[in-house]
């Protein structure tokens, strides 16, 4: 360890003798302490190390959030391994992609995703050893025998190295994999822990996966704060109200229409404990909640994967509808296509730099150079900065046209490439159109080949067939042709002009 590094064991170790007996985490009503929560990290740290994982070396887990995948985050930091968190809600082609992209040495399959792993694993040829989750977890290992009573000694780990690998939506039909290292995270968390002040005897509602930066993020926001989870294997609107009664949570993040749901399910005595909340979700939504939960604030924010999270953040009520200000530790400015800063008022590109910024793209070293190119790490996001230094958000740029439904991003050229597929399909653009529930769903405009016919579902199933579900068109319409440019090529401004409505 050197002189000046501070690292997510240290945060583990620290809480283990400041607040050993408080309560780190629960899992249906079990309640694991921070002193039990280092004792288990250490045993599972010791077992990587005798399957010869090494700092570096990639662990995948395929699971839904449980408290295997609490303690491996643990065990991986402890290590300096890099953990890679796989999209449960992607399917198997696209799992197999992640997992061949990340080449884990060792992979952890939940009870849900055995035969998945099952299918892949002739493919997987990095991986040298799979353990499972759950009760029959043939023909995989066990992985209760993945922890080891051995003495566990920690290998040197700095908080530059790379902690996470999280894939983010799939530009160019494929997705990227953005290395976040533990001082990124650390520091982003920081912020969020001095804007709402917290500590100890914060809880925090995990009703996010926890492959999600946001999901994950928060959890360790508050073990760095000393506080507690909850962690839920998924979201379930009455099942979060009794937890936010029951546990007194204080805060939690989330995205529509979570917490729409959570406010039709609730009574009202059941929120009370709830200070502060974030995500993303309509202003009808995150007004009705600050009118039913006076005593909590909903928090505006913009971030992304590549920087560690938040990169803004503000009371949503001191500014309606913009995504706050500028964090500690970020430089944030919008920029013309020169990346020249712009004045107030005008749109352009959101970049920013510091020491939230990711480390860059797994395997991909154009798309790192392309990203930081001119000093910047560059968002692929619009907006435009207001007097007093509030972002406000204005779509994203041509490059990085991409869709945000439900807390996922999903880009058009992916969906646009499974809708071709389909026989009967000549050419389709997909955009983003506004949802009540979802913010935004996913619309696709498509034109026919001369003498083929398809229906609007028989079509979104056929998409759901070749990738994710929840990338499949929730509109479909057919048109005679689509708009194009002088250049010959389709004008994606004037489908979203004519067709840009739910």
């Amino acid at each position: 360890m050197a002189l000046h590094d501070f690292t997510l064991g240290d945060v583990y170790r620290r809480n283990a003798a400041l607040f050993s007996d408080r309560t780190a985490f629960v899992f249906d009503g079990v309640r694991v302490t921070h002193r039990k929560y280092l004792s288990r990290i250490e045993k599972l740290a010791a077992g990587l190390l005798r399957e010869n994982v090494r700092p570096g070396d990639r662990v995948a887990i395929l699971s839904q959030n449980c408290p295997e995948m609490v303690e491996l985050i643990g065990a991986v930091a402890l290590i300096g391994a890099i953990l890679l968190p796989v999209n449960y809600r992607l399917n198997a082609e696209e799992i197999g992609f992640v997992l061949g992209d990340g080449a884990p040495v060792v992979l952890i399959a939940g009870a849900d995703y055995r035969d998945i792993v099952a299918s892949l694993q002739p493919s997987l040829e990095s991986v040298r050893r799979i353990f499972a989750i759950g009760n029959d977890p043939a023909p995989f290992t066990p992985f209760a025998e993945l922890a080891s009573d051995e003495a566990f000694t920690p290998p040197d780990v700095a908080a530059a190295d790379g902690f996470v690998i999280i894939h983010t939506a799939a530009v160019g039909g494929r997705p990227r994999g953005a290395l976040i290292s533990q001082g990124n995270l650390l520091i982003a968390q920081s912020s969020l822990i001095e804007a709402w002040r917290l500590g100890e005897r914060d809880v925090n509602l995990g009703m996010l996966p926890l492959f999600h930066v946001t999901g994950l993020g928060l959890m360790l926001t508050l073990q760095q704060a000393g506080g507690a989870s909850v962690i839920a294997a998924k979201f379930d609107p009455a099942q979060a109200a009794r937890d936010i009664a029951a546990e007194q949570v204080t805060v939690m993040a989330e995205f529509a229409p979570m917490l729409g749901n959570v406010l039709d399910q609730a009574k009202p005595e059941q929120l009370k404990s709830l200070r502060a909340v974030t995500g993303l979700d309509t202003p009808e939504t995150i007004e009705r909640f600050e009118k039913a939960c006076p005593q909590a604030t909903f928090w505006a924010t913009f971030g992304q994967s590549e920087t560690s999270g938040l990169s803004t953040f503000s009371p949503y009520r001191d500014r309606p509808k913009s995504a706050g200000r500028p964090l500690f530790w970020r430089t944030v400015a919008v920029v013309d296509a020169d990346d020249k800063p712009l004045p107030a008022g005008e749109v352009g590109e959101i970049v920013l730099r510091g020491p939230t910024v990711f480390k860059g793209y797994w395997n991909n070293e154009a798309a790192t150079k392309h990203a930081f190119r001119n000093g910047w790490h560059h968002t692929g996001d619009m907006g435009r900065f207001d007097a007093d230094g509030y972002l406000f958000y204005a779509g994203r740029a041509p490059e990085k046209e991409l869709i945000k439904t439900g807390g996922e991003n999903v880009y058009p050229a992916e969906v646009e490439g499974a809708l071709r597929q389909h026989p009967a399909i000549a050419e389709a653009v997909v955009i983003g159109v506004p949802d009540p529930q979802w913010s935004e769903a996913i619309k696709a405009v498509c034109v026919c080949r001369p003498g083929h016919s398809v229906g609007a579902d028989e079509l979104a199933d056929f998409v759901a067939g070749l990738i994710a579900r929840y990338k499949k068109p929730k509109q479909v319409v057919f048109v005679d042709a689509l708009p194009k440019t002088g250049k010959g090529e389709i004008d994606r401004a004037a489908v979203k002009s004519a067709h840009g409505q739910a």
